[in-house]
């Protein structure tokens, strides 16, 4: 797996390529601790992930909690069919503001 962060302001996008799963979660948790202090919007750009477990769902859901205890915004964009399908079996969809490949950011 490989993320890449791009900030702007006080808004971070991590590009999240590949599997996300047990070995490579943690990695998205120490991309998540080493954001700027200052970053009030978050977005997990999913465009080029193909694959995350119950491991991985739970790295995206510490992710949204922190974000949700600095009152800061959450996102999970560009999510293909497969990753979708994992986020709305568990509910996670109906949680979190997560966007399918097709939708268009407002």
């Amino acid at each position: 797996m490989t993320i890449t962060m791009k900030t702007e302001g006080t808004a971070a996008t991590l590009h999240v390529e590949g599997w996300l799963d047990t070995q490579s979660s943690p990695d998205l948790g120490k991309a998540v601790k080493a954001l700027p202090e200052e970053t009030a919007a978050l977005i997990l750009d999913f465009k080029k992930l193909e694959y995350i477990s119950s491991s991985g769902l739970r790295e995206v859901v510490a992710a949204y909690k922190k974000m949700k205890d600095k009152n800061g915004t959450f996102s999970v964009i560009h999510v293909g069919n497969e990753v979708m399908d994992v986020f709305r079996l568990t509910g996670f969809d109906k949680k979190l503001d997560i966007r399918s490949a097709g939708e268009v950011i407002r």
